[in-house]
């Protein structure tokens, strides 16, 4: 846990105890601009939980010092327990892990952050979500 949080996992694996692990959390920390243009996680199939609270304000890129506090809220609202996975995305897996240390560090122990977020690092064409990814590796997702 040298990163400050459980660890990076892929897409697949978080998909996969999403599916399984009741009380299993996808905390999506994009902004409301990437949510609404970009696109979501659809997790309407398995039921679990997507929560959606920008890890930074945009355009000024500022980190909300009070993200854990919210989280902390809405979980509690929910009933999750501080045991239960939760799962940080964001467009490539950055804001994510940064946000996953930060609730780690607010008392959540399995915190995992979902490397190459949503999109993933751009292609030799300069294009997001084919390499890595959500998108990339084929899971549910929805524009609006």
């Amino acid at each position: 846990m040298g990163r400050g949080y459980q660890a990076d996992v892929t897409p697949a694996e978080a998909w996969g105890t999403l599916s399984s692990e009741s009380g299993a959390v996808l905390v999506d920390v994009r902004t409301a601009a990437e949510w609404n243009y970009v696109g979501l996680p659809d997790l309407s199939a398995i039921g679990a939980p997507l929560i959606k609270l920008e890890w930074q304000s945009f355009p000024s890129g500022a980190v909300d010092p009070t993200f854990a506090e919210k989280l902390d809220l809405e979980l509690k609202k929910q009933g999750t327990a501080h045991d239960a996975p939760l799962f940080f995305i964001c467009r490539s897996g950055q804001r994510s892990a940064s946000a996953a240390s930060a609730v780690t560090s607010a008392g959540y122990s399995r915190c995992y952050n979902i490397a190459g977020g949503f999109e993933g690092p751009r292609d030799s064409d300069g294009h997001r979500g084919t390499s890595e990814g959500w998108k990339a590796a084929r899971l549910p997702w929805v524009q609006s």
